[in-house]
């Protein structure tokens, strides 16, 4: 079976090659992928993505949103929270999360955004 998306002869612009490596292992790639498996996740993922339609949410609104109990919401608000992509606060007996910056609300979005354009190619 012959991969037209593979090439064809080996030809490498070591110039660009290691100004590029350079510059990726400088970077902590490590973590930029733990936020991307954390996301990965359908639930944890329409949590976020609940979290940039309402600035705020508390556990048991997200559990409701989600379709699951408020100790599975809070395991992923948790997760979500030990990377830095959430944070929450308490009021009384009630715990209300929320995005922790704009760029997290701007990941959602985007990726969210791609699935779109990306659906209405086919």
């Amino acid at each position: 079976m012959k991969h037209d998306d593979v090439c064809e002869v080996t030809c490498v612009d070591g110039e660009k090659v290691q100004r590029v490596k350079e510059i990726v292992t400088q970077q902590n790639t490590m973590a930029v992928s733990q936020i991307f498996k954390v996301l990965s996740d359908d639930t944890r993922i329409k949590i976020a993505y609940a979290l940039t339609i309402e600035d705020e949410l508390c556990v048991c609104d997200v559990a409701n949103i989600v379709g699951s109990t408020t100790a599975t919401a809070s395991h992923h608000l948790r997760l979500l929270r030990n990377l830095g992509l959430a944070k929450y606060r308490k009021e009384g007996k009630l715990v209300y999360y929320s995005l922790d910056d704009d760029h997290v609300r701007q990941l959602i979005q985007i990726a969210l955004e791609h699935h779109r354009e990306v659906k209405d190619h086919d």
